[in-house]
């Protein structure tokens, strides 16, 4: 049975309709945007996966996040712990933060090696998450 790290933030956005083709073409150009907005990664081996769902993430990955192998992944791990250990916090006290943002916890344990690409996935994640909704998890946040 497949164990699964998700991180599912569904951004639901509501668009006033207008008879304007000027509107209507903005609306199309910020659309093929978020085409394909959910990325998979799996570590076949250890049977885990992280799955995102973000308006927004797969773009920001392909282009404003640094390339594979810039971090270690000694670096990669130290940091997802921090994020995540804040986040669970946070997803745990729903009347002190916003429970649309921390909508559940993550499953991630330090012990196990979840392999280079799914650390790297999860910290891009956490920096967009951060810089996106305004948010600080633990220390400084890189702007992208």
């Amino acid at each position: 049975m497949k164990k699964c790290i998700s991180i599912l933030i569904v951004i639901l956005t509501i668009i006033a309709c207008s008879t304007t083709s000027q509107n209507i073409a903005s609306a199309d150009n910020a659309s093929n945007k978020k085409v394909n907005d959910t990325v998979r990664i799996a570590n076949d081996s250890l049977e885990y996966e992280v799955i995102i769902i973000d308006n927004g993430f797969n773009y920001w990955l392909a282009s404003r996040a640094l390339p594979r192998n810039h971090y270690s992944l000694a670096y990669l791990e130290n940091k997802n712990q921090q994020y995540v250990t804040e986040w669970n916090i946070r997803a745990t006290q729903p009347n002190r933060y916003n429970p649309n943002l921390y909508e559940m916890t993550i499953d991630y344990q330090p012990q196990i090696h979840y392999g280079y690409e799914v650390n790297y996935l999860i910290y891009n994640y956490m920096i967009y998450f951060q810089n996106t909704y305004k948010q600080k998890l633990a220390g400084y946040v890189p702007q992208r």
